[in-house]
């Protein structure tokens, strides 16, 4: 079935071609397709092109099909193009042409539009709530080892000392950025688009107010050629948004990979969290956070793939945009995964109390005796050089004690404000 029917068929090549697997990814948005119809419904009644009665039916029906989308036995078979269609044959099956009516007002463009930002509003919520868990993870690690020691690098050298507890937090308040972006996206998404129709509005008169009501979205995109120009772009920032977590989870993944090496030897998982090898009996491998690591580096192209599918396109709808669904629809299921497991593996973390003993660390604090000499009146530069030489004759005797005190130091690492900052940036939205 085809919304579009005229009494003639297109050629199944063309079929293949076009519909692609949007019956697939459609399942995902088929809730949201109900509830959109659902409130579109109700203003249809409102205006008169349905009775109470044809509204009372309708939604019957609705919640029907809404139960079996939750019970996971709602399908959309080869013969329909996309759900958009499957919904309306049931809805006419049911009720004749009471289910007929429904498409009044509207077209499958404003609908696959409003099905998006919707379901785009409620996964940015979800995804939230799974970066404030890995967030209060990284916070209560980092309290927990706040006062052991951990080499710093630049360059891959030994560089000055840092702190378990100001890795596991500068993790945490990284993923505050990440909510700023998460909620920039969903305030973009968080405007009704339903009631533009194909892209021009309706003659009929609809109450658009009061769909935006009945969805819950803040306010409306008021022009309809604006509305389906959002198409694309409501993707493209939600990706970028998902990517910016991308991004700190994989360098977090990064780091545990490389500091499980045993020429590191920082952290360490339960066997239950590792892979083994089929030749090499000693291996125990970071297979999840290497897969994390790809996943999430996949998921950093997915704005650049949306971009060039649409930065070229001029106002109007186009065939392209159905390609957007592809590759963000998985991309949302694979962060939320990589965020769920990211939370359960370092919830079993271990770390390595004794890493400073190792003399090969002794430069580690080199800087600490320049400042101590410092804060003893001797100026910068002559310090400087003279700690450099004992370093170079063999002299250097480093004092392991450190005594950093100004805000978001190792011995200030101002977890109390970070939770605040992170919880107001939650409260944004």
């Amino acid at each position: 079935m085809k919304l579009w029917d005229k009494g003639f068929s297109t050629d199944k090549k063309i079929d293949w071609f076009t519909v692609g697997n949007d019956r697939e990814l459609d399942l995902v948005l088929a809730k949201y397709d109900v509830i959109g119809s659902v409130a579109h419904a109700r203003m249809l009644q409102s205006i008169g092109v349905l009775s109470e009665k044809e509204l009372s039916d309708l939604l019957v029906e609705f919640d029907n099909i809404q139960q079996s989308i939750s019970a996971g036995t709602f399908t959309i078979e080869d013969s329909f193009e996309d759900v958009h269609s499957k919904i309306e044959f049931l809805l006419t099956k049911a009720l004749g042409d009471t289910g007929k009516k429904i498409h009044t007002a509207r077209s499958r463009n404003d609908q696959v539009l409003l099905d998006m930002h919707l379901y785009l509003k409620a996964e940015l919520d979800e995804i939230k709530i799974l970066v404030q868990q890995l967030f209060s993870l990284l916070i209560s690690k980092a309290d927990l080892y706040k006062e052991l020691l951990l080499p710093g690098y630049t360059h891959f050298q030994v560089a000055m000392p840092s702190s378990f507890g100001m890795w596991f937090s500068a993790y945490a308040e990284s993923l505050i950025d990440d909510v700023y972006m998460l909620n920039a996206a969903y305030a973009v998404a968080d405007q009704n688009p339903l009631g533009s129709a194909a892209g021009y509005g309706s003659s009929f008169p609809i109450n658009r107010t009061q769909t935006t009501e009945l969805l819950g979205f803040d306010t409306m995109k008021f022009n309809a050629v604006a509305a389906q120009m959002s198409r694309g772009k409501v993707e493209r920032i939600s990706a970028v948004a998902i990517s910016s977590v991308a991004a700190t989870l994989s360098k977090l993944a990064m780091d545990v990979c490389l500091y499980m090496s045993q020429n590191f030897g920082f952290v360490s998982f339960p066997d239950t969290l590792t892979t083994g090898s089929s030749i090499m009996p000693h291996k125990k491998n970071p297979d999840v956070f290497e897969l994390i690591r790809g996943k999430c580096n996949k998921i950093q192209a997915l704005p650049f793939e949306l971009t060039l599918l649409t930065n070229n396109l001029p106002s109007g709808y186009h065939r392209d945009l159905q390609l957007l669904k592809e590759g963000l629809i998985p991309a949302v299921q694979t962060l939320k995964a990589c965020l769920d497991l990211a939370t359960f593996s370092l919830e079993q973390i271990r770390v390595n109390p004794d890493i400073l003993t190792n003399p090969m660390y002794d430069y580690l604090f080199s800087v600490e005796e320049v400042n101590k000499l410092v804060q003893q009146g001797l100026p910068f530069r002559d310090a400087y050089k003279a700690v450099g030489a004992s370093i170079e004759n063999g002299t250097f005797k480093p004092d392991r004690k450190v005594r950093h005190t100004h805000e978001g130091s190792i011995g200030n690492l101002c977890l109390e404000a970070i939770t605040a900052k992170m919880n107001q940036a939650l409260k944004s939205i």
